[in-house]
Protein backbone atom coordinates (compact mmCIF):
# COMPACT_ATOMS: atom_id res chain seq x y z
CA UNK A 1 0.00 0.00 0.00
CA UNK A 2 0.97 3.57 -0.65
CA UNK A 3 1.96 6.47 2.05
CA UNK A 4 -1.37 8.35 1.96
CA UNK A 5 -3.39 9.48 4.94
CA UNK A 6 -6.93 8.38 5.68
CA UNK A 7 -9.76 10.67 5.10
CA UNK A 8 -10.95 12.69 7.89
CA UNK A 9 -14.03 13.25 8.54
CA UNK A 10 -14.04 16.85 7.16
CA UNK A 11 -13.81 15.82 3.51
CA UNK A 12 -16.62 13.19 3.47
CA UNK A 13 -14.91 11.00 0.52
CA UNK A 14 -16.40 8.00 1.93
CA UNK A 15 -19.73 9.67 2.43
CA UNK A 16 -20.24 10.54 -0.77
CA UNK A 17 -19.97 6.81 -2.68
CA UNK A 18 -21.58 5.17 0.40
CA UNK A 19 -25.53 4.24 1.15
CA UNK A 20 -25.20 3.04 4.44
CA UNK A 21 -24.98 4.65 7.48
CA UNK A 22 -21.32 6.61 8.22
CA UNK A 23 -20.55 7.01 11.70
CA UNK A 24 -18.38 9.60 13.40
CA UNK A 25 -17.16 10.67 16.83
CA UNK A 26 -19.79 13.17 17.70
CA UNK A 27 -22.36 11.65 15.49
CA UNK A 28 -25.88 11.21 17.11
CA UNK A 29 -25.69 6.92 16.60
CA UNK A 30 -21.89 6.88 17.38
CA UNK A 31 -21.49 5.73 20.47
CA UNK A 32 -24.40 3.18 19.90
CA UNK A 33 -22.46 2.12 16.74
CA UNK A 34 -19.30 1.49 18.32
CA UNK A 35 -19.88 -0.50 21.26
CA UNK A 36 -19.87 -4.49 21.09
CA UNK A 37 -20.90 -7.06 23.54
CA UNK A 38 -17.75 -7.26 25.81
CA UNK A 39 -17.95 -4.42 28.00
CA UNK A 40 -14.55 -4.63 28.03
CA UNK A 41 -13.68 -3.49 25.03
CA UNK A 42 -13.77 0.38 24.73
CA UNK A 43 -12.71 1.18 21.42
CA UNK A 44 -13.24 4.67 19.51
CA UNK A 45 -13.15 4.08 15.21
CA UNK A 46 -12.28 7.21 13.66
CA UNK A 47 -15.04 5.84 11.49
CA UNK A 48 -17.70 3.10 11.49
CA UNK A 49 -19.43 2.08 7.99
CA UNK A 50 -22.40 0.20 8.56
CA UNK A 51 -22.95 -1.42 5.13
CA UNK A 52 -25.95 -1.69 3.57
CA UNK A 53 -24.94 -4.49 0.91
CA UNK A 54 -22.40 -5.77 -1.06
CA UNK A 55 -21.40 -2.44 -2.81
CA UNK A 56 -21.09 -0.42 0.53
CA UNK A 57 -18.40 -3.01 1.47
CA UNK A 58 -16.56 -3.09 -1.67
CA UNK A 59 -16.49 0.77 -1.10
CA UNK A 60 -15.19 0.54 2.32
CA UNK A 61 -12.49 -1.86 0.98
CA UNK A 62 -11.52 0.61 -1.99
CA UNK A 63 -11.39 3.36 -0.01
CA UNK A 64 -9.20 1.93 2.98
CA UNK A 65 -6.87 0.73 0.11
CA UNK A 66 -6.68 4.69 -1.11
CA UNK A 67 -5.59 6.07 2.49
CA UNK A 68 -3.82 3.25 4.18
CA UNK A 69 -6.56 4.24 7.35
CA UNK A 70 -6.31 0.86 9.41
CA UNK A 71 -9.94 -1.70 9.45
CA UNK A 72 -11.53 -3.55 11.50
CA UNK A 73 -14.48 -5.85 10.34
CA UNK A 74 -18.21 -6.27 12.26
CA UNK A 75 -20.35 -9.16 11.78
CA UNK A 76 -22.01 -10.25 14.92
CA UNK A 77 -19.67 -8.26 17.31
CA UNK A 78 -19.54 -10.74 19.42
CA UNK A 79 -16.09 -11.88 19.42
CA UNK A 80 -14.55 -11.92 22.73
CA UNK A 81 -11.44 -10.69 21.71
CA UNK A 82 -13.18 -7.48 20.71
CA UNK A 83 -11.73 -7.28 17.34
CA UNK A 84 -14.88 -6.36 15.45
CA UNK A 85 -13.90 -2.75 16.18
CA UNK A 86 -10.38 -1.04 16.84
CA UNK A 87 -9.32 2.19 18.39
CA UNK A 88 -8.67 4.71 15.36
CA UNK A 89 -9.38 3.31 11.44
CA UNK A 90 -12.29 2.09 10.11
CA UNK A 91 -14.91 -0.63 11.30
CA UNK A 92 -16.42 -2.01 8.32
CA UNK A 93 -19.95 -3.04 9.68
CA UNK A 94 -22.15 -5.59 8.38
CA UNK A 95 -24.87 -5.54 11.10
CA UNK A 96 -27.19 -4.40 8.77
CA UNK A 97 -26.46 -7.17 6.19
CA UNK A 98 -28.48 -10.12 7.63
CA UNK A 99 -30.58 -11.43 4.83
CA UNK A 100 -30.58 -15.24 5.09
CA UNK A 101 -32.59 -17.28 1.96
CA UNK A 102 -32.98 -21.38 2.77
CA UNK A 103 -33.06 -23.75 -0.53
CA UNK A 104 -35.08 -26.59 1.63
CA UNK A 105 -34.72 -29.11 -1.45
CA UNK A 106 -31.13 -29.34 -1.26
CA UNK A 107 -30.61 -28.69 2.16
CA UNK A 108 -28.64 -25.32 1.69
CA UNK A 109 -29.06 -21.98 3.61
CA UNK A 110 -27.14 -18.59 2.26
CA UNK A 111 -26.96 -15.66 4.93
CA UNK A 112 -25.27 -12.43 4.56
CA UNK A 113 -22.13 -12.08 6.53
CA UNK A 114 -23.66 -9.49 9.42
CA UNK A 115 -26.48 -12.46 10.35
CA UNK A 116 -26.47 -14.34 13.69
CA UNK A 117 -27.04 -18.03 14.68
CA UNK A 118 -30.66 -17.19 15.71
CA UNK A 119 -31.38 -15.79 12.43
CA UNK A 120 -30.39 -18.45 10.34
CA UNK A 121 -32.30 -20.95 12.61
CA UNK A 122 -35.45 -18.91 12.46
CA UNK A 123 -35.29 -19.42 8.86
CA UNK A 124 -33.85 -23.31 8.45
CA UNK A 125 -36.60 -24.46 10.86
CA UNK A 126 -39.54 -23.40 9.23
CA UNK A 127 -37.95 -25.87 6.74
CA UNK A 128 -36.99 -28.91 9.21
CA UNK A 129 -33.22 -27.92 9.09
CA UNK A 130 -30.15 -27.02 10.71
CA UNK A 131 -27.34 -25.59 9.77
CA UNK A 132 -24.73 -26.30 12.54
CA UNK A 133 -24.03 -22.89 14.40
CA UNK A 134 -22.93 -22.00 18.07
CA UNK A 135 -24.37 -23.02 21.26
CA UNK A 136 -25.65 -18.95 21.71
CA UNK A 137 -28.32 -17.55 19.48
CA UNK A 138 -26.99 -14.03 19.93
CA UNK A 139 -23.70 -14.74 18.00
CA UNK A 140 -22.53 -13.87 14.33
CA UNK A 141 -22.48 -16.26 11.99
CA UNK A 142 -19.28 -14.83 10.51
CA UNK A 143 -16.59 -15.24 13.88
CA UNK A 144 -17.73 -18.31 14.80
CA UNK A 145 -17.72 -19.91 11.30
CA UNK A 146 -13.97 -18.06 10.60
CA UNK A 147 -12.61 -19.53 13.71
CA UNK A 148 -14.33 -23.20 13.34
CA UNK A 149 -17.48 -23.15 15.52
CA UNK A 150 -18.87 -25.56 18.27
CA UNK A 151 -22.66 -26.42 18.67
CA UNK A 152 -24.86 -29.25 19.78
CA UNK A 153 -24.94 -31.06 16.41
CA UNK A 154 -20.99 -30.77 16.12
CA UNK A 155 -20.24 -34.58 16.69
CA UNK A 156 -22.80 -35.29 14.18
CA UNK A 157 -22.12 -32.95 11.29
CA UNK A 158 -18.02 -31.46 12.35
CA UNK A 159 -17.67 -27.57 13.30
CA UNK A 160 -19.10 -25.22 11.64
CA UNK A 161 -16.82 -24.52 9.21
CA UNK A 162 -16.86 -28.11 7.79
CA UNK A 163 -20.64 -27.62 6.72
CA UNK A 164 -19.20 -24.58 4.47
CA UNK A 165 -19.54 -25.17 0.94
CA UNK A 166 -19.04 -21.05 -0.46
CA UNK A 167 -18.42 -18.25 0.20
CA UNK A 168 -18.65 -14.57 -1.47
CA UNK A 169 -15.81 -12.52 -0.33
CA UNK A 170 -14.46 -8.84 -0.95
CA UNK A 171 -10.64 -9.15 -0.94
CA UNK A 172 -8.10 -6.73 0.17
CA UNK A 173 -7.49 -5.64 -3.80
CA UNK A 174 -11.28 -4.88 -3.32
CA UNK A 175 -12.14 -8.01 -5.47
CA UNK A 176 -15.05 -9.89 -5.61
CA UNK A 177 -14.92 -13.32 -5.14
CA UNK A 178 -16.66 -16.27 -5.24
CA UNK A 179 -15.17 -19.32 -3.27
CA UNK A 180 -16.55 -23.14 -3.46
CA UNK A 181 -15.10 -26.24 -4.01
CA UNK A 182 -14.97 -26.11 -7.85
CA UNK A 183 -13.49 -22.28 -7.60
CA UNK A 184 -10.89 -20.91 -5.69
CA UNK A 185 -10.82 -23.86 -3.59
CA UNK A 186 -7.87 -22.65 -1.14
CA UNK A 187 -9.61 -19.79 0.06
CA UNK A 188 -12.25 -21.69 0.89
CA UNK A 189 -9.99 -24.00 2.77
CA UNK A 190 -8.87 -21.07 4.53
CA UNK A 191 -12.46 -19.84 5.62
CA UNK A 192 -12.71 -23.14 7.02
CA UNK A 193 -11.83 -22.16 10.58
CA UNK A 194 -8.45 -20.32 9.74
CA UNK A 195 -9.81 -17.07 11.67
CA UNK A 196 -9.96 -13.70 9.63
CA UNK A 197 -7.58 -11.92 8.01
CA UNK A 198 -8.36 -12.72 3.91
CA UNK A 199 -11.03 -10.19 3.31
CA UNK A 200 -14.74 -9.66 4.16
CA UNK A 201 -16.77 -12.06 3.88
CA UNK A 202 -20.26 -11.17 2.41
CA UNK A 203 -22.10 -14.07 2.54
CA UNK A 204 -21.85 -17.70 3.89
CA UNK A 205 -23.39 -20.80 2.47
CA UNK A 206 -23.97 -23.89 4.49
CA UNK A 207 -24.99 -27.55 4.15
CA UNK A 208 -27.82 -28.73 6.69
CA UNK A 209 -29.47 -31.28 8.34
CA UNK A 210 -32.83 -32.24 8.56
CA UNK A 211 -33.56 -31.81 12.15
CA UNK A 212 -36.30 -30.70 14.47
CA UNK A 213 -38.60 -28.95 15.13
CA UNK A 214 -38.23 -31.06 18.33
CA UNK A 215 -35.05 -32.66 19.72
CA UNK A 216 -34.02 -33.79 22.75
CA UNK A 217 -32.21 -31.94 25.05
CA UNK A 218 -30.40 -32.84 28.50
CA UNK A 219 -29.66 -30.66 31.24
CA UNK A 220 -28.82 -32.24 34.54
CA UNK A 221 -27.64 -30.54 37.27
CA UNK A 222 -26.12 -32.23 40.23
CA UNK A 223 -23.63 -30.76 43.36
CA UNK A 224 -20.58 -29.66 42.90
CA UNK A 225 -19.35 -31.43 45.25
CA UNK A 226 -19.82 -34.21 43.35
CA UNK A 227 -17.71 -33.18 40.71
CA UNK A 228 -15.09 -35.45 40.76
CA UNK A 229 -18.19 -38.37 40.13
CA UNK A 230 -19.74 -36.35 36.95
CA UNK A 231 -17.05 -35.82 35.29
CA UNK A 232 -15.62 -39.50 35.61
CA UNK A 233 -18.98 -40.45 34.56
CA UNK A 234 -19.21 -38.03 31.45
CA UNK A 235 -15.59 -38.86 30.05
CA UNK A 236 -16.25 -43.15 30.29
CA UNK A 237 -19.92 -42.10 28.77
CA UNK A 238 -18.49 -40.05 25.71
CA UNK A 239 -15.95 -42.64 25.05
CA UNK A 240 -18.51 -45.04 23.32
CA UNK A 241 -21.24 -42.27 22.87
CA UNK A 242 -22.94 -42.40 19.19
CA UNK A 243 -21.74 -39.57 17.46
CA UNK A 244 -25.83 -37.98 17.49
CA UNK A 245 -24.82 -37.34 21.09
CA UNK A 246 -22.72 -33.90 21.80
CA UNK A 247 -22.41 -33.51 25.75
CA UNK A 248 -20.81 -30.83 27.54
CA UNK A 249 -20.12 -30.97 31.20
CA UNK A 250 -20.42 -27.08 32.58
CA UNK A 251 -19.58 -25.62 36.39
CA UNK A 252 -21.54 -22.87 36.80
CA UNK A 253 -23.55 -21.14 39.88
CA UNK A 254 -27.55 -21.32 39.14
CA UNK A 255 -28.69 -17.58 38.14
CA UNK A 256 -31.19 -15.56 39.57
CA UNK A 257 -33.96 -17.13 36.37
CA UNK A 258 -37.23 -18.07 36.90
CA UNK A 259 -36.90 -21.22 34.88
CA UNK A 260 -34.83 -22.01 38.45
CA UNK A 261 -36.15 -22.95 41.64
CA UNK A 262 -35.52 -19.49 43.86
CA UNK A 263 -33.67 -21.62 46.98
CA UNK A 264 -31.22 -22.57 44.51
CA UNK A 265 -30.40 -19.28 43.10
CA UNK A 266 -26.53 -18.97 43.89
CA UNK A 267 -25.56 -23.00 44.36
CA UNK A 268 -22.88 -23.61 42.65
CA UNK A 269 -23.29 -26.70 40.48
CA UNK A 270 -21.50 -29.02 37.53
CA UNK A 271 -24.16 -29.96 34.68
CA UNK A 272 -24.26 -32.87 31.91
CA UNK A 273 -25.70 -30.66 29.16
CA UNK A 274 -26.40 -31.98 25.48
CA UNK A 275 -28.49 -32.29 22.81
CA UNK A 276 -29.30 -35.74 20.81
CA UNK A 277 -29.22 -34.92 17.08
CA UNK A 278 -31.95 -37.47 16.23
CA UNK A 279 -34.86 -38.25 16.18
CA UNK A 280 -36.15 -37.01 19.59
CA UNK A 281 -37.97 -39.75 21.22
CA UNK A 282 -34.19 -42.19 21.09
CA UNK A 283 -33.06 -39.44 22.94
CA UNK A 284 -33.91 -40.12 26.63
CA UNK A 285 -32.80 -43.96 26.48
CA UNK A 286 -29.72 -43.17 24.85
CA UNK A 287 -28.74 -40.36 27.32
CA UNK A 288 -30.42 -41.41 30.61
CA UNK A 289 -27.04 -42.87 32.32
CA UNK A 290 -25.90 -39.27 32.67
CA UNK A 291 -29.13 -38.44 35.06
CA UNK A 292 -28.51 -40.97 37.09
CA UNK A 293 -24.89 -39.95 38.01
CA UNK A 294 -26.19 -39.12 41.73
CA UNK A 295 -29.17 -37.35 42.70
CA UNK A 296 -29.41 -33.98 40.85
CA UNK A 297 -30.24 -30.56 42.16
CA UNK A 298 -32.77 -30.72 39.02
CA UNK A 299 -33.10 -31.91 35.89
CA UNK A 300 -34.31 -29.77 32.84
CA UNK A 301 -34.22 -33.04 30.59
CA UNK A 302 -36.95 -33.64 28.12
CA UNK A 303 -37.99 -33.00 24.53
CA UNK A 304 -37.31 -28.99 23.51
CA UNK A 305 -37.71 -27.55 20.49
CA UNK A 306 -34.81 -26.93 18.33
CA UNK A 307 -35.26 -22.72 18.55
CA UNK A 308 -35.37 -22.64 22.47
CA UNK A 309 -32.15 -25.38 22.87
CA UNK A 310 -30.30 -22.66 20.41
CA UNK A 311 -31.49 -19.66 22.79
CA UNK A 312 -31.24 -20.55 26.72
CA UNK A 313 -27.46 -19.62 27.09
CA UNK A 314 -28.28 -16.32 25.68
CA UNK A 315 -28.97 -15.12 29.38
CA UNK A 316 -25.48 -16.04 30.67
CA UNK A 317 -24.01 -13.81 28.09
CA UNK A 318 -25.51 -10.54 28.10
CA UNK A 319 -24.51 -7.36 26.18
CA UNK A 320 -21.89 -5.37 28.20
CA UNK A 321 -21.00 -7.36 30.45
CA UNK A 322 -17.38 -7.85 31.40
CA UNK A 323 -15.77 -11.03 29.53
CA UNK A 324 -12.36 -11.99 30.02
CA UNK A 325 -11.66 -16.10 28.73
CA UNK A 326 -8.98 -18.19 27.81
CA UNK A 327 -9.23 -22.26 26.55
CA UNK A 328 -6.72 -24.82 26.43
CA UNK A 329 -7.47 -28.08 23.90
CA UNK A 330 -6.48 -31.14 26.52
CA UNK A 331 -4.08 -34.09 24.88
CA UNK A 332 -5.74 -35.67 27.67
CA UNK A 333 -8.85 -35.79 29.74
CA UNK A 334 -8.06 -37.78 33.35
CA UNK A 335 -7.83 -37.90 37.59
CA UNK A 336 -5.08 -35.11 36.89
CA UNK A 337 -6.93 -33.07 34.77
CA UNK A 338 -10.31 -33.64 36.91
CA UNK A 339 -8.69 -32.32 40.01
CA UNK A 340 -7.25 -29.41 39.13
CA UNK A 341 -10.27 -27.90 37.03
CA UNK A 342 -12.25 -28.59 40.04
CA UNK A 343 -9.98 -26.49 42.31
CA UNK A 344 -10.28 -23.86 40.20
CA UNK A 345 -13.60 -23.78 39.37
CA UNK A 346 -14.59 -24.20 43.15
CA UNK A 347 -12.63 -20.95 43.55
CA UNK A 348 -14.62 -19.16 40.94
CA UNK A 349 -14.76 -15.25 42.10
CA UNK A 350 -17.32 -14.67 40.15
CA UNK A 351 -20.99 -16.93 40.38
CA UNK A 352 -21.30 -15.72 36.66
CA UNK A 353 -18.24 -17.33 35.32
CA UNK A 354 -18.57 -20.98 33.64
CA UNK A 355 -15.87 -23.06 33.17
CA UNK A 356 -17.24 -25.66 30.16
CA UNK A 357 -15.83 -28.78 29.01
CA UNK A 358 -16.87 -29.84 25.33
CA UNK A 359 -16.65 -33.02 24.42
CA UNK A 360 -15.22 -33.27 20.73
CA UNK A 361 -14.52 -36.60 18.68
CA UNK A 362 -17.18 -37.87 16.17
CA UNK A 363 -17.57 -35.75 12.84
CA UNK A 364 -14.86 -33.49 14.04
CA UNK A 365 -12.09 -35.76 14.31
CA UNK A 366 -12.71 -37.61 11.07
CA UNK A 367 -11.57 -34.79 9.12
CA UNK A 368 -7.78 -34.64 8.69
CA UNK A 369 -5.78 -31.55 9.92
CA UNK A 370 -4.68 -30.64 6.61
CA UNK A 371 -8.28 -30.53 5.07
CA UNK A 372 -8.82 -27.41 6.04
CA UNK A 373 -7.21 -24.64 7.83
CA UNK A 374 -8.62 -25.08 11.13
CA UNK A 375 -5.90 -27.33 11.78
CA UNK A 376 -5.53 -29.94 14.68
CA UNK A 377 -8.40 -32.24 15.64
CA UNK A 378 -6.70 -34.68 17.88
CA UNK A 379 -7.81 -33.37 21.02
CA UNK A 380 -9.70 -35.27 23.74
CA UNK A 381 -11.93 -32.63 25.17
CA UNK A 382 -11.94 -28.29 24.96
CA UNK A 383 -11.45 -26.46 28.16
CA UNK A 384 -12.94 -23.23 27.90
CA UNK A 385 -12.41 -20.71 31.27
CA UNK A 386 -15.27 -17.78 30.40
CA UNK A 387 -14.24 -15.41 33.22
CA UNK A 388 -17.94 -13.28 33.17
CA UNK A 389 -18.50 -10.52 35.55
CA UNK A 390 -20.08 -6.79 35.74
CA UNK A 391 -18.58 -4.44 37.88
CA UNK A 392 -15.17 -3.07 36.59
CA UNK A 393 -14.06 -2.56 39.87
CA UNK A 394 -13.52 -6.66 39.90
CA UNK A 395 -11.81 -6.53 36.57
CA UNK A 396 -7.68 -7.50 38.61
CA UNK A 397 -9.34 -10.44 40.65
CA UNK A 398 -11.11 -11.97 37.89
CA UNK A 399 -8.54 -11.72 34.99
CA UNK A 400 -5.94 -12.99 37.43
CA UNK A 401 -7.78 -15.83 38.19
CA UNK A 402 -8.47 -16.86 35.05
CA UNK A 403 -4.69 -16.28 34.04
CA UNK A 404 -3.41 -18.52 36.97
CA UNK A 405 -6.55 -21.12 35.63
CA UNK A 406 -4.79 -21.22 32.38
CA UNK A 407 -1.33 -21.34 33.43
CA UNK A 408 -2.22 -24.19 36.09
CA UNK A 409 -3.84 -26.40 32.65
CA UNK A 410 -1.00 -25.55 30.36
CA UNK A 411 0.59 -28.95 31.20
CA UNK A 412 -2.39 -30.85 29.94
CA UNK A 413 -2.82 -28.98 26.36
CA UNK A 414 -2.09 -29.85 23.42
CA UNK A 415 -0.28 -27.17 23.12
CA UNK A 416 -3.66 -25.66 21.57
CA UNK A 417 -5.99 -22.82 22.24
CA UNK A 418 -9.42 -22.17 20.37
CA UNK A 419 -8.99 -19.00 18.46
CA UNK A 420 -13.09 -18.05 19.58
CA UNK A 421 -12.38 -18.40 23.42
CA UNK A 422 -9.26 -16.17 23.45
CA UNK A 423 -8.18 -12.74 24.16
CA UNK A 424 -5.39 -13.66 22.01
CA UNK A 425 -3.00 -12.02 24.06
CA UNK A 426 0.61 -12.83 24.67
CA UNK A 427 1.45 -16.25 23.65
CA UNK A 428 -2.42 -17.31 22.73
CA UNK A 429 -2.10 -15.61 18.96
CA UNK A 430 0.79 -18.49 18.13
CA UNK A 431 -1.42 -21.21 20.14
CA UNK A 432 -4.16 -21.59 17.83
CA UNK A 433 -5.55 -24.81 16.58
CA UNK A 434 -4.37 -23.74 12.43
CA UNK A 435 -0.81 -22.81 13.66
CA UNK A 436 0.48 -25.67 11.93
CA UNK A 437 -0.78 -24.74 8.84
CA UNK A 438 0.02 -21.16 9.64
CA UNK A 439 2.16 -21.17 6.18
CA UNK A 440 -0.47 -22.54 4.09
CA UNK A 441 -2.84 -20.03 5.18
CA UNK A 442 -0.09 -16.85 5.01
CA UNK A 443 -0.04 -17.64 1.37
CA UNK A 444 -3.62 -17.39 0.90
CA UNK A 445 -3.78 -14.34 2.59
CA UNK A 446 -1.09 -13.02 0.77
CA UNK A 447 -3.15 -14.23 -2.42
CA UNK A 448 -5.80 -12.49 -1.90
CA UNK A 449 -4.81 -9.62 0.25
CA UNK A 450 -1.15 -8.90 -0.47
CA UNK A 451 -1.26 -5.13 0.70
CA UNK A 452 -2.38 -6.19 4.40
CA UNK A 453 -5.14 -4.01 4.09
CA UNK A 454 -6.72 -6.70 7.03
CA UNK A 455 -4.02 -7.04 9.66
CA UNK A 456 -4.52 -8.30 12.73
CA UNK A 457 -6.64 -6.01 15.12
CA UNK A 458 -5.49 -4.89 18.50
CA UNK A 459 -7.49 -6.83 21.23
CA UNK A 460 -8.82 -6.07 24.72
CA UNK A 461 -6.46 -4.43 27.02
CA UNK A 462 -5.94 -5.23 30.64
CA UNK A 463 -4.28 -3.24 32.94
CA UNK A 464 -2.45 -4.71 35.49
Amino acid sequence: MGTKTHQTSEDGTIDERFRGRISRPGDARYEEDRIVWNGMRDAHPDIIARCSGVGDVKEAVEFARETDIPVAVRGGGHNVAGTAVRDGGLVIDLSEMRSVTVDPEHRRVRAQGGATWADVDWETQAFGLVAPGGVVSETGIAGLTLGGGYGWTRRKLGLTCDSLVSADVITGEGAFVHASEGEHEDLLWALRGGGSGVGVVTSFEYECLRLGPEVFFLGALYPLDDGEAVLSAWREFMTDAPDEITVDALIWSVPPDPMFPEELHGTPFISVVGMYAGPPERGPEAMQPLREIGTPLLDLSGPMPYLQVQSMLDAAFPDGDRYYWKSHYLAAFGDDETETILDFARRRPSPRTLVPIRSLGGEIARVGSDETAFGDRSAAALLSIDGTWEDPADDAENVAWVREFWDATKEYSTGATYVNFSMLEGDEASRTSFTANEERLAAVKERYDPDGVFAPVETVTVTE
